[in-house]
């Protein structure tokens, strides 16, 4: 039976000859307007893009054979991955081919940023000479601020050890164990802020992670400090980042991505500062590179049509119907209860335990465990985690994962009992089925409760005593915010109360901390689960 490959963005040779190679029809063609790839979709088995063509809900149901899409580069926001989910169509990506030269570019916008390599080079060419002008800075000796340690950050933190700078680390997936093995200190993000001369970011853009760097994080730095940015635009807010280079709290800033999505970034308020430099968003533009993520999605494609597995999928899998029916509602309340718990624990985790207790242990837990570590590890990444590749980025991350059985039956029919361990503290929670479908929280650290994991959810510890629950809604009321359900659990002995309360909506930063000033109430959190 023919196999036929659509390329509709070019493609290093090296990929397309190993396609070709495994006697499959390969087909390139010029970026297509959208009415045209349309056509071009029908007997398809797979389409690879880069970034120029935007897959669309319109092309993928145009699509009759379509078994795959692949994304020749790490991100995937120009494929609508739902749509293609619903159809059953695989989209697969090349996460590691451009690693090194991401990493790469990101060192040379530093090493440029301390010198003003592009300022004074454009010097000269007017027939300048301004050395004083242009006095910069060694990076030997000072200290770099890493927040994220995924491929890229780690890469980069190799480099920069070898130029003699000490390295600081924030990312809440790396253990210290990791941290020591990379030869960097794993700390919170803001000593990082604190102390670093220079900050370098490499995580993904993410409700979390968005305006990351903003006002409040500039007022935490060092006077002097430099920022460079090869990730992605959004982290910083650059609003506040422009102030901060006119104040001369921060001494410059390099951009490879930009907040704005115009091109040339012409609106955003960085670029035509003098002590900026900036490049078009250059981080995997190597010849290397090209071919490395060419061959990368190539072998990926090839794999995947011959049956040989999936690699690198970042939507679900096609798992045979009998054993998904089977633990599909586990699943479910796994992903959900490490989505949760991952929301609500503070520092980096170094081991996840998980116990499954009654009639859930005499089943196959192996997709179980990969959807809980997926729900801890998806509200942190933009990379979609998936039920293939979920242990392998907790490898990656230093995270020990252990797997437990027991037939015994508790109070319960079935239980998965999660517990983080993060070095230093332990946070447990658990989670059943009702009627062997309806997922529950049934405790959550020392409290007993009865909570559905789903939607927005407020966390509210307080002193046990009369009052603290109306206070809760007429505040929630006053700001007008539905409260679906509201459930609660007590330490008696301690005399604490837990509150879990289902909202409709998402609680704004000003409402939190109007509940946390609330009399009796201790701590107040927001999670959101969203599988």
């Amino acid at each position: 039976m023919t196999i036929k490959v659509l390329i509709s963005d070019p493609l290093s040779k090296a990929g397309v000859d190993i396609l070709k190679s495994n006697n499959f029809v390969v087909e390139e063609v010029a970026k297509l307007p959208e009415s045209e790839l349309v056509k071009k979709i029908k007997g398809c088995d797979a389409l690879i893009v880069r970034s120029d063509t935007t897959v669309t809900k319109n092309i993928i149901e145009a699509s009759d054979k379509l078994k795959i899409i692949g994304r020749a580069g790490v991100g995937i926001d120009n494929v609508d991955v739902k749509a293609a989910s619903k159809k059953g169509i695989i989209v697969m990506n090349a996460p590691a081919g451009n690693t090194i030269s991401t990493a790469e570019h990101a060192f040379s916008l530093m090493l440029s940023l301390a010198r003003s390599i592009p300022q004074s080079s454009q010097s000269v060419k007017q027939g300048k000479w301004d050395r004083k002008k242009f006095m910069g800075v060694e990076l030997y000796g000072k200290t770099l601020g890493i927040i994220g340690m995924g491929r890229i950050g780690t890469e980069f933190a190799k480099r920069a050890l070898s130029f003699g700078m000490k390295i600081m680390a924030y990312d809440p997936f790396l253990s210290e164990e990791k941290a020591k093995t990379i030869n960097v200190e794993s700390v919170k993000l803001d000593a990082l802020l604190a102390e670093a001369d220079f900050i370098t970011i490499h995580t993904p853009l993410t409700e979390e992670t968005k305006h990351l760097l903003d006002e409040k994080a500039f007022k935490k730095m060092k006077k002097g400090v430099r920022i460079i940015n090869a990730a992605r635009g959004g982290i910083i807010d650059e609003q506040a980042l422009a102030e901060n280079i006119k104040s001369g709290k921060v001494a410059g800033a390099a951009l490879d991505v930009y907040e704005t999505k115009a091109k040339p970034p012409v609106d955003s308020p960085v670029v035509n500062l003098d002590n900026v430099v900036t490049t078009p968003h250059l981080g995997a533009s190597t010849e290397e590179a090209q071919v490395n993520v060419a061959i990368d999605m190539a072998k990926t494609i090839a794999d995947a049509l011959l049956g040989k597995g999936y690699r690198n999928a970042v939507n679900m899998p096609v798992i045979e119907e009998g054993t998904m029916k089977a633990v599909q509602p586990y699943v479910n309340l796994a992903e959900r209860l490490g989505s949760i718990q991952t929301q609500l624990v503070k520092g980096p985790i170094k081991t996840i335990s998980v116990t499954y207790v009654g009639e859930v242990a005499t089943k196959d837990v192996s997709l179980i465990t990969r959807a809980l570590v997926k729900g801890v590890l998806n509200p942190m990444l933009d990379q979609e985690v998936n039920y293939i590749n979920a242990l392998l980025v907790a490898e990656e991350r230093g995270i020990k994962i252990q797997e437990k059985k027991t037939s015994t039956i508790t109070d319960f029919a079935n239980l998965i009992s999660v517990e983080f361990d993060t070095g230093t503290e332990k946070h447990l929670i658990m989670g059943t089925l009702f009627s062997n479908k309806e997922p529950r929280i049934v405790k959550l650290e020392k409290y007993y409760v009865e909570a559905i994991p789903d939607g927005y959810m407020l966390v509210v510890t307080n002193d046990d005593v009369p009052g603290v629950v109306g206070s809760i809604g007429t505040l929630l009321g006053k700001h007008g915010i539905n409260i679906a359900e509201m459930n609660f659990g007590r330490d008696k002995k301690e005399k604490k109360a837990i509150s879990i309360i289902n909202v409709d909506s998402a609680v704004s930063e000003e409402v939190m901390e109007k509940l946390k000033k609330v009399k009796d109430i201790n701590d107040v959190k927001q999670v959101r689960v969203k599988i």
